[in-house]
């Protein structure tokens, strides 16, 4: 079985597409169960996964991605566990894709990214994310780790409000063997819309830079909410 963990918060409008693209992937030889942990919307989210279908709607004591993931996680039944954002849409054969992964002794990793806009610099953005290189990792690539390796490495560090992916890769790559699958998960292209291409790429960069200089999360989570507008955090 493969646990999908969908951390939300105000995702009323994207929740139930993904449940139900999630069951029409589903296959008899790969069950799914499907988690929502939502971290405190004030939206229809949690009222349409219920209805949309998922395995179970958790309610997060605390909210950001990591905390709701590691709660989860917690709760999920499946040998595998497959972290992905509300917005993002695996290949429709992503569940065989991840098992064949795991077989051939990967015990993590994510797939390449595609947005759904065709704006060439978005393009070339996810052009990079095909090299297994942690600079170009992002979390709407979506990531799969097995469960005895996520709990080895105490699962998502809770202090992480920005770039959580970034960090917990670096320690699954020093205790696995880390695949980036050669097909797209397809994510919306809305932040960069709302805030602009550029811009948004720009900020994205500043974060990074900061993170990789050492910078505090409560100090890069200012900065991402002064320059970001409609920011879920």
């Amino acid at each position: 079985m493969i646990s999908v963990i969908i951390p939300t918060l105000n995702e009323e409008d994207y929740v139930a597409n993904i449940i139900y693209f999630l069951r029409e992937c589903e296959n008899e030889s790969i069950p799914l169960e499907i988690i929502i942990s939502d971290g405190g919307s004030t939206d229809q989210t949690i009222s349409i996964a219920e209805k949309a279908g998922a395995d179970l709607v958790l309610r997060s004591g605390k909210k950001g991605r990591s905390a709701q993931m590691n709660f989860g996680a917690f709760y999920a039944k499946g040998d595998i566990l497959y972290f992905l954002h509300a917005d993002t849409f695996p290949p429709a054969n992503f569940a065989m894709q991840i098992n064949h992964a795991v077989k051939n002794k990967c015990s993590s990793g994510c797939f390449t990214l595609r947005f759904d806009h065709t704006h060439w610099f978005l393009k070339t953005n996810c052009w990079f994310t095909r090299f297994n290189v942690n600079a170009f990792r992002f979390g709407d690539q979506s990531l799969f780790v097995n469960r005895k390796l996520f709990n080895f490495v105490h699962g998502f560090s809770e202090k992480h409000f920005l770039l959580e992916d970034q960090e917990i890769i670096t320690r699954l790559k020093k205790n696995s063997r880390f695949a980036v699958i050669q097909e797209p998960v397809t994510t919306s292209a809305r932040k960069y819309l709302q805030n602009g291409i550029y811009k948004t790429q720009g900020i994205f960069f500043l974060i990074y830079l900061m993170y990789r200089l050492g910078v505090g999360q409560q100090n890069l989570l200012n900065t991402y909410r002064k320059l970001i507008c409609q920011d879920k955090l």
